[in-house]
């Protein structure tokens, strides 16, 4: 699969492009969802995606992937262009913690800081996916449909 960047911009207000993810967003802290916000996306957006993948996590899966994935959140519409902390609306997938919805950033101990890359997918379909879907197969289903993306990379130590 080959994604490549658009215009659209990703921020929260919880931390900067590069910054220290606060601690209340981690699974040390209270473990809720930071607040994002995205503008720029492409004419023809019919719906939206968020995920949270850590690429420095030391984990790969049978089928070749790596890293983990915190957040996979879909069936999110156009008219939205913000998430409000700790979000429960829209669909949950699967994250690696086995469960659905968001697990904030909790690296082994000793293992230095990682990054977690936030992503917002622009779509151009709006065709609700089912729940619990994994990262691979929510991206499976998605790939011929994404028109546009971003990141926003935060950083995170257990201290």
């Amino acid at each position: 699969m080959g994604f490549a960047l658009s215009d659209m911009q990703l921020e929260s207000s919880a931390f900067s492009q590069g910054g220290a993810i606060p601690r209340k967003h981690t699974g040390e802290g209270d473990d809720v969802s930071p607040a994002l916000s995205w503008r720029g996306a492409p004419e023809g957006t019919k719906a939206f995606a968020v995920i949270c993948h850590d690429p420095d996590a030391p984990l790969v899966a049978p089928n070749g992937t790596y890293g983990f994935v915190h957040w996979v959140l879909y069936n999110i519409p156009a008219s939205v262009s913000e998430l409000p902390e700790g979000v429960s609306d829209y669909t949950a997938g699967q994250s690696d913690f086995g469960r659905p919805g968001y697990g904030g950033p909790m690296p082994p101990e000793g293992h230095g800081v990682h990054n977690y890359f936030f992503w917002v997918l622009a779509l151009d379909s709006d065709s609700k996916l089912p729940e619990g879907l994994s990262l691979m197969d929510f991206l499976r289903k998605v790939e011929p449909h994404v028109i546009g993306m971003n990141r926003l990379v935060g950083t995170y130590q257990r201290g």
